[in-house]
């Protein structure tokens, strides 16, 4: 880039962002790459400390950082990703829609490994909701290399390295489980709470009903759900191994396929997922009426979304199972 004094530059084009701090209020860019300066720009620039303009002037082969993120960005985005930018020389991918976040780790990890080529995610398989920032990408230098930035498309080329699924608005079957509860001793506090969840993706609860801890009344309510049309269905309570906690058996009893009854992941690690051909049938725990984010935040998500869940899935769920109250 050539320098040139700030007095000097009245009519040239900036060849990048000069961003502005105002301490506790604001920053942000105050003069945008393309900019020609103006007279009445100049104290302006002076009073950012900015005595020299630089000029750019990018040599063949060589992209400017806004073009590189750019086509790094274009590279990057599967379905349900739109782009914004460039703004300082970053690009962000925003989720178009609620929905899972899939994020192809291996590939992001050859792509940030090229050389000066950045790009950050958030974490594979969390939910987004419409407008979230779901990855940012930008280059190091102001001038970087082509190669670099042909490197990175081609590993895209490959297929999308960050998507966002959408959730399908499924019929959703839920059975409460308890003789406190079946037996009017106590109003039913599990079943708003899943039903709450369900419908914040786009689920529709179909059918709803409470169950002695009888095996064979609670196999037969799930049985009812899925004749009534459950794509989706939810069994609540007894799922510890205490002798009258019998939800585990009825499941099975039902019919069902049993994928895992446990998962690395606290709380709710006395989880029960099953299969009746492709309809998920979930036991939940205890833990899920009463904590804020348990395994159900995080399975839910992804069988809204679409995926099989298999053994392997939840295997690898330990990294990470130690859930907070937020994401």
């Amino acid at each position: 880039m050539r320098k040139v004094p700030v007095e000097e530059a009245v009519g040239l084009v900036l060849g990048h962002d000069l961003t502005r701090i105002v301490p506790g209020q604001s920053k942000g860019p105050a003069f945008r790459r393309g900019h020609v300066i103006r007279p009445e720009d100049v104290p302006v620039l002076l009073s950012m400390g900015k005595e020299h303009i630089y000029i750019l002037e990018v040599p063949p082969g060589h992209l400017h950082e806004e073009e590189a993120a750019l086509r790094v960005a274009r590279a990057l985005a599967g379905s349900g990703v739109r782009l914004v930018g460039p703004d300082e020389g970053k690009m962000n991918l925003q989720a178009e829609h609620d929905g899972l976040l899939r994020v192809d780790v291996d590939r992001l990890r050859r792509i940030n490994a090229i050389g000066e080529v950045q790009v950050a995610t958030a974490f594979d398989r969390r939910p987004v909701r419409a407008g979230d920032t779901v990855a940012g990408t930008r280059v190091t230098p102001l001038v970087i290399e082509e190669s670099q930035v042909l490197a990175a498309e081609a590993i895209g080329r490959e297929g999308p390295v960050i998507r966002v699924l959408p959730y399908r608005p499924l019929k959703v079957g839920i059975v409460v489980t308890g003789s406190e509860v079946y037996k009017g001793r106590i109003a039913d506090a599990f079943g708003p709470v899943v039903e709450a969840k369900v419908s914040a993706l786009g689920g529709q609860v179909i059918y709803k009903t409470l169950s002695d801890d009888q095996p064979a009344m609670t196999a037969g309510k799930i049985r009812e759900a899925l004749e009534q049309g459950a794509e989706l269905i939810c069994v609540t309570g007894g799922m510890s191994v205490d002798p009258d906690d019998a939800t585990p058996g009825a499941i099975r009893q039902s019919g069902a396929r049993v994928v895992t009854y446990g998962a690395p992941v606290l709380p709710g690690s006395m989880f029960l997922l099953a299969y009746i051909g492709t309809v998920p049938v979930m036991g939940l725990p205890g833990a899920v009426m009463h904590e804020a984010v348990t395994i159900f935040d995080h399975v839910l998500p992804r069988l809204m979304a679409g995926e099989v869940l298999t053994k392997a899935d939840f295997v690898e769920m330990g990294h990470g199972g130690l859930l907070s109250k937020r994401w």
